[in-house]
């Protein structure tokens, strides 16, 4: 009976045919499958479930609106709307366990599931022949007929542009975006910040002058908090369950918390400088600049706030008056990032600059902030033909046309009370008295721009140029095969659940330190966001196929090679 029995397991499996047809689409829509995970974790593509486990989970009833419904949100993009909408962390569902947050989490892994619409598989000629009540809806412009528009064509390079020799350390990609010449600058300022401090509050004869290999050791400790999360950075040197004994000797606690004391990247506000921002904004012009030299970025990219994770040792350290403190942030920060690998191309700091008419109280949750936003990210982008996705926040029409006019177009989500639907028909962005069957649609088209109303357990609306409405796309199920759904809808759904895939992944790297001073908080999130970028230029790169480490060895690398170690870690 027992080679009966092992004769019969495969037949338990997902067949061929699917897969096939599963990695088929993965690659038709750019997206990488090695990239994010682990190496020993890289799947494929969250949106295209082979799992027996892959029904979608109860939602809330048919007349909620879905873009505003996290739970209904899944059976699109497996991702809630809050990630997307550029709302920050407030928006986001609370969570005690880091568990919830790194892809144990149901609910963004939400499973994609729609019926076949009764016109799927209609071909061009007939799709074009709607009902005639549609034609009653017509408004502003916006047609039932339908037509064809050609996915624009991407002709740019894509992926590294610069060539990593095989033996390359982690500190060589890292310094791509934070090479010596920052780091000696970082030396410079910290000495002149402490040099003014002392003439004011008096002479500290413990201090001395900072050097190179200093401040790389006192990077080397913060990044440390990224893959071996503690209460405090202090922890290291501790006694304790945190502590760190291969790394502590580098340097003393006392001179770490001098240094941590002193160091600045900017000493003194100019004369000419009004931003906010100053302390940080020679930081961030090289970070920016490193991306763009480093790396070229695919055709599809998100616009979109990346997500910080809060480690569960840190919160439990907080009193609530801490924490209710740590909540109200002096900043938000979105991002660009390419969604084909996941390389986050561009980052925008918008800081709350007091009450007036460009603070962010004033803006904040307003069309016209995620319009700067998106503006700002897509500003190097004009004539490109890129395709960006945005969440409900930044979709708007008026927005979209500016945008096609400078060569870059768009596929968004639309929510009736995020977006700004000026110009959008009003029948489309009202429920329909017939309710509707899961996988039906309803298209209006003006000029390039399509506006699709789309029923799967709540009504999703998406605004696109991008791809025409007329092609279809699927889904690719274990039990029903590939189920069709408007292609707009399919890439909108998999690139956005891929990048909550990086999200879920990369998101417990942050460094842990957290400064009251936005400077420094802003400055620890995009240095995190830097060695993110570093790793996944690492997995495309030679030195990759000779020594494959995980995100978490890379880091713990990372650290040693600023400290100057090069034995491997050692066992606490």
């Amino acid at each position: 009976m027992m080679p009966a029995e092992v004769s019969q397991r495969p037949e338990k499996k997902v067949p061929v045919t699917v897969l096939e047809a599963a990695r088929a689409r993965y690659e038709s829509l750019q997206i990488s499958d090695d990239l994010f995970g682990e190496s020993e974790d890289s799947s494929g593509n969250p949106f295209y479930s082979t799992s027996p486990d892959s029904s979608a989970e109860a939602v809330s009833s048919e007349d909620d609106d879905a873009a505003e419904n996290p739970e209904s949100f899944k059976a699109v993009a497996q991702a809630e709307p809050s990630d997307l909408h550029g709302h920050g962390r407030e928006s986001r569902p609370k969570v005690g366990k880091r568990s919830a947050m790194h892809g144990k989490d149901k609910r963004r892994r939400g499973k994609a599931e729609c019926s076949v619409h009764p016109c799927d598989n209609l071909q061009d000629d007939e799709v074009l022949q709607r009902k005639p009540e549609d034609d009653l809806d017509d408004e502003d412009g916006w047609s039932s007929t339908l037509q064809h528009i050609p996915t624009p064509i991407f002709n740019e390079t894509i992926g590294p542009t610069r060539i990593m020799p095989s033996n390359s350390k982690a500190i060589d990609f890292f310094q791509l975006f934070v090479p010596d010449n920052v780091i000696k600058n970082m030396v410079t300022q910290t000495n002149m910040y402490a040099k003014k401090f002392q003439e004011r509050f008096g002479c500290d004869d413990v201090w001395v002058d900072v050097t190179v290999p200093e401040i790389k050791a006192f990077l080397g400790y913060m990044i440390s908090t990224s893959t071996h999360h503690c209460e405090s950075v202090l922890s290291i040197w501790s006694g304790g369950f945190y502590s760190n004994k291969s790394i502590s000797l580098v340097m003393t606690q006392s001179r770490f918390e001098k240094i941590l004391k002193f160091f600045h990247i900017v000493a003194f506000r100019s004369s000419q400088t009004t931003h906010g921002l100053y302390k940080i904004q020679p930081f961030l012009n090289s970070l920016q600049n490193g991306f763009d030299s480093s790396f070229s970025p695919s055709q599809t990219q998100v616009i979109h706030e990346p997500l910080i994770d809060e480690d569960p040792a840190f919160i439990a350290s907080c009193t609530e008056r801490e924490l209710r403190k740590r909540k109200k942030r002096k900043f938000t920060l979105w991002v660009r990032q390419c969604s084909s690998t996941g390389f986050i191309s561009q980052i925008y700091v918008h800081l709350k600059e007091g009450s007036g008419t460009d603070g962010l109280d004033t803006l904040k949750n307003k069309p016209q902030l995620h319009r700067i936003v998106a503006k700002n990210l897509c500003q190097t982008l004009s004539g490109k033909k890129y395709i960006i996705f945005t969440g409900p926040s930044i979709t708007s029409l008026n927005l979209f046309e500016e945008f096609e006019k400078q060569g870059i177009y768009c596929c968004g989500l639309l929510s009736s009370r995020k977006s700004d639907c000026t110009g959008l028909p009003l029948s489309m962005m009202s429920n329909t008295d017939v309710p509707l069957s899961r996988g039906q649609n309803r298209i209006r088209m003006k000029g390039k721009m399509s506006l699709i109303c789309w029923y799967n357990k709540g009504h999703f609306r998406f605004l696109n140029n991008a791809y025409s409405p007329l092609q279809q796309g699927f889904i690719i199920r274990r039990k029903s095969g590939e189920i069709p759904c408007p292609l707009a809808v399919e890439a909108f759904a998999a690139h956005l659940s891929y990048i909550c895939k990086y999200d879920d992944k990369y998101s417990k790297y942050f460094i842990s330190h957290k400064p009251n001073k936005t400077w420094q908080q802003v400055f620890w999130y995009t240095l995190s966001i830097a060695i993110n970028n570093a790793y996944i230029l690492y997995k495309m790169s030679d030195a990759y196929h000779g020594k494959r480490y995980s995100r978490a060895h890379f880091g713990d690398r990372l650290v040693r090679e600023l400290l100057g170690l090069e034995e491997p870690f050692a066992e606490d």
